[in-house]
């Protein structure tokens, strides 16, 4: 909606014969407005689409990242966020999830509402920060405890054993502090299938003769009394089925070069940024061969800093130049490609162009991000980083 005081001097200016042009003027410029800015909110709406998002996160304050996603971020990607290798995750998600409870007994309740049904559970840890015991006395009586961790089937038999379903139990050092991390993917599977399943899990300590241990002997930070960074988190790794698909779309058309979804029609939006090198060639692009030119994507002016963690942004590159006769190998032509250029060359059929120049290897990116549930999410993201260029 217009502001008043617009309103107000354009019904002045209608009702004044000689102010015309202006408003012919005022009517164009609000065009103008109007029409760049439904360019940019498409061109924010497809770059989303890319990143398998309806709409940005809406973050809420100030957050800080599990210190565990980010070396894990650190892990995989270099500091452009490119996968350094594509096969250190199992899947293409890393999501993690704070306990909802906060309740001082070691029970917890995890919200999965955020994971798609689409997406395949591969594995599922819980993460609990084991603390220093307080009663030295009674710790020295105990070298290790047993640590389990339950699936609850029903929360009214809670302590019954037909209440809880065994997931993962270890001996721990008493003496020991730091993350324990136990498997419990069985349990996330079957909330996943059945949201109503997901009761909340229970964690018991006992000596090694059965009993329970001394609570001051043997403690998880939970609960609003400990820090956030030591808090209990569910970590999931996932598969959300975009990885197998990109590979099947490689196999059906082997000739058809790759290309990065939805970025093509974007260097102009704001947020994208093409190099002063690459615009000078614009007039002369014939005479330039085929090569890779920087296009810098950068989240922060997209709007997009307040909820991706790494990177504030990216080289996404792109393919720039002529595919001339005779085809060299440093434009690491196709063979489909050459005999292109060769039937373009000797004019033998109407209609058919050089080859065009390419990427011709593509690499995935990492995103760290809050979703929209405030939880941290490491995703991989194929073919978004072109590699190099060649005439296909």
């Amino acid at each position: 909606m217009l502001p008043v005081a617009i309103i107000t001097a354009i019904a002045t200016l209608v009702s004044v014969a000689t102010a015309r042009p202006s408003l012919n003027y005022l009517e164009s410029h609000f065009s103008t407005e109007n029409e760049s800015e439904e360019v940019r909110s498409a061109a924010i709406k497809r770059l989303l689409e890319v990143f398998g998002m309806e709409d940005a996160p809406l973050l809420r304050g100030d957050k800080q990242p599990p210190q565990y996603m980010v070396d894990l971020y650190n892990t995989v990607a270099d500091v452009d966020g490119v996968t350094k290798d594509p096969y250190i995750l199992e899947g293409n998600t890393v999501r993690s999830f704070f306990d909802k409870l906060h309740s001082e007994q070691i029970e917890f309740l995890f919200n999965l509402s955020m994971v798609a049904r689409s997406e395949k559970v591969l594995t599922a840890e819980l993460h609990l920060f084991k603390l220093r015991p307080q009663a030295s006395a009674t710790f020295n009586r105990y070298h290790f405890c047993q640590v389990s961790v339950y699936q609850l089937l029903d929360s009214s038999k809670m302590n019954i054993t037909q209440g809880k379903k065994l997931l993962s139990s270890r001996l721990i050092p008493v003496h020991s502090t730091g993350w324990e991390v136990f498997t419990i993917t069985q349990a996330v599977r079957s909330w996943m299938a059945v949201e109503g399943n997901n009761l909340g899990l229970l964690v018991t300590v006992q000596t090694l003769g059965g009993s329970q241990m001394d609570k001051k002997v043997v403690r998880f930070s939970s609960g609003r009394n400990h820090h956030k960074s030591k808090q209990p988190m569910l970590v999931l790794f996932t598969d959300d089925g975009r990885r197998a698909a990109a590979l099947d779309n490689t196999v059906k058309d082997p000739n058809e070069s790759p290309a990065v979804p939805g970025l093509p029609n974007l260097p102009n939006a704001p947020g994208f940024h093409r190099s002063t090198r690459s615009l000078d060639y614009d007039e002369d692009e014939e005479k330039m061969t085929c090569q890779r030119m920087p296009l810098y994507v950068d989240f922060e002016e997209i709007g997009w800093s307040g909820w991706i963690v790494s990177p504030r942004g990216y080289n996404a590159y792109h393919c720039k130049g002529s595919c001339p006769f005779p085809l060299g190998q440093n434009m690491r032509p196709t063979n489909h490609a050459t005999v292109q250029s060769i039937i373009n060359a000797l004019k033998l059929t109407k209609g058919i162009e050089t080859p065009c120049c390419v990427p011709d290897k593509l690499f995935s990116i990492n995103l760290l991000y809050f979703d929209d549930d405030e939880n941290v999410v490491l995703k991989q993201y194929d073919d978004m980083v072109a590699g190099s260029c060649g005439c296909h």
